[in-house]
């Protein structure tokens, strides 16, 4: 094992796009663990689309990133020195281990991922993880869903919108996605299942509503804002519910521009409800043991993307904040098996 790592420390905020030049890029000595702890080398990092936000000066869900500490991140890792029989050297693990290679952490700070053979370890951390439990969750639990209710889902082509399409599926729903481009589009009807699939892009948002959902809406599933929202507001039925998952559209500085029609909540009696996955933590291991069986027998799909090397982090982020991506953006900091 090297003797050195590479660590990626935040040095300024960014202003829309995300730039090497905002970090500051240090090769260090790889730590070593004290009691209580494990060295991991870190495999997968995680890019979701918050990633933006937390590099804010602004508090979120999270604390904003300090300045001058090494960049927040998602991983899944491998333990590579271990004297805690809780995490012995070889077991795959998720964690916040940040921008860097190798990392020292608690064993507490750390879920053991326990792969099943036919699944893909990357999946542990998206399908089978923070995305699935989102899309469960907030379908589940703030939607409340109803069999032969009609849902509407945002950025249905990412990796949280085409879970919460899929699921609601099978939930009985009428699903009608929407997504940038007609890639996206067609890949939703064809692979996820959906009812109808709308290109924001090139195709009247508005009509394709009324066209899709002659009898309203009852639930949104809402990841982008914008102008979309406005327009899926003004179609809500009587005691529809949205659950409010993200609003990418601003992550970059954009303006919020979403709020004409927000009087229609109060005319329909309707509710929005924002939610974070790390309320949802406590049922991780029950959803992942729905949904698992769905993903071996096929009937979940998902796509990920993954670009080698950490350096590509920033280019990663970018991509994602423009709907270049397909399904889950992730980086490979380094190879599975070492």
């Amino acid at each position: 094992m090297t003797d050195k790592t590479t660590a990626w420390y935040l040095r300024s905020r960014p202003q829309g796009e995300v730039e090497p030049g905002h970090f500051d890029v240090r090769s260090e000595a790889v730590p070593e663990p004290g009691p209580g702890q494990v060295l991991v080398r870190n495999i997968y990092l995680m890019i979701p689309a918050s990633m933006r936000i937390w590099m804010n000066a602004e508090d979120s869900y999270l604390p904003a990133q300090p300045l001058g500490e090494v960049m927040r991140g998602i991983t899944t890792s491998v333990v590579e020195r271990s004297d805690d029989p809780r995490l012995p050297v070889g077991t795959y693990v998720n964690g916040m281990c940040g921008w860097r290679e190798y990392t020292v952490a608690a064993v507490e700070e750390l879920t053991p991922v326990r792969v099943h053979p036919d699944i893909p370890l990357s999946a542990y951390r998206h399908v089978l993880d923070f995305q699935g439990l989102t899309a469960y969750c907030g379908l589940t639990d703030v939607c409340k869903p109803v069999e032969g209710e009609t849902l509407v889902v945002t950025a249905a082509a990412g990796s949280v919108g085409s879970l919460t399409c899929q699921i609601g599926k099978k939930l009985g729903l009428r699903v009608v996605g929407i997504a940038g481009g007609p890639e996206k589009c067609e890949w939703l009807r064809a692979e996820c299942g959906v009812d109808g699939a709308i290109d924001y892009k090139n195709e009247d948002v508005g009509a394709r509503l009324d066209e899709l959902c002659p009898d309203g809406i009852d639930m949104l599933f809402e990841n982008v804002g914008g102008p979309v929202l406005d327009l899926v507001l003004d179609r809500i039925n009587l005691n529809a519910r949205i659950a409010l998952c993200g609003l990418v559209s601003t992550y970059n500085g954009g303006e919020q521009t979403a709020g004409r029609s927000l009087m229609k909540l109060v005319n329909q009696r309707g509710l929005m409800q924002g939610f974070i996955v790390m309320d949802y933590l406590p049922r991780l291991q029950e959803v992942v043991g729905l949904l698992e069986p769905w993903v071996l027998d096929g009937s979940l799909v998902y796509q990920e993307e993954i670009l080698d090397g950490l350096d590509r982090a920033p280019e990663a982020m970018n991509r994602l904040a423009r709907g270049e991506n397909k399904g889950m953006q992730l980086v490979r900091i380094s190879p599975e098996n070492g």
